[in-house]
């Protein structure tokens, strides 16, 4: 697979988060369809994902593979079976009777896309993530790498294990063609932000 185009990372301070190093991806629907379709279908079983706003995290982990991941007016649909969740990747026109307003297929389609770690204060990742927002800048979703500083279940590990920054150096080296960071593997502390 040819890398995603992207930007140089940056560093930046978030009101409760602390300090972010961000990878910015491009968001066109191409993109974000070919990069959720790996998530959700090679990944669903190792991820958490759902959204993170101030006050209110949802982590949730997939119960079987999706049935379907598909594309319709826009919006990426992942079908679980008993539930399923859309978000709008691309231009969501609507129907022929009821068109979407432009303002509202603004606000409604991905505008921000970003690879980032969320890092200690001596620059060492302790949180790997992949996260979406909107034209209003709201988060649709994030999802949650597989972090080695945690066990099943979400528990602490008194080691790191090291194998669950597979996932995360796959995603750097097929979307940004970045090999892995060896400071990744010098993460401790508590992780935030989960899976």
């Amino acid at each position: 697979m040819t890398t995603i185009p992207h930007s140089p990372a940056i560093i930046q301070t978030e009101p409760g988060v602390g300090r972010v190093e961000i990878v910015a991806l491009p968001t066109d629907e191409t993109t974000l369809f070919t990069l959720l379709q790996d998530v959700f279908e090679n990944w669903w079983d190792q991820i958490a994902f759902g959204t993170l706003i101030q006050g209110a995290v949802f982590e949730i982990h997939a119960p079987n593979a999706p049935r379907k991941v598909g594309l319709l007016d826009g919006y990426l649909t992942v079908d679980f079976g008993d539930w399923h969740f859309h978000i709008c990747i691309g231009e969501n026109k609507g129907t022929r009777r009821n068109p979407t307003d432009p303002e509202v297929a603004r606000v409604r389609r991905t505008r921000r896309a970003e690879m980032i770690r969320i890092l200690n204060s001596d620059d060492t990742p302790r949180s790997w993530q992949l996260r979406l927002f909107n034209g209003s800048g709201e988060n649709q979703l994030t999802v949650f790498f597989p972090n080695p500083l945690l066990g099943p279940d979400d528990r602490v590990l008194k080691e790191p294990d090291w194998s669950h920054l597979h996932m995360w150096d796959t995603f750097r080296k097929r979307y940004l063609g970045l090999e892995p960071d060896p400071r990744d593997r010098e993460a401790h502390g508590l992780p935030c932000g989960g899976h």
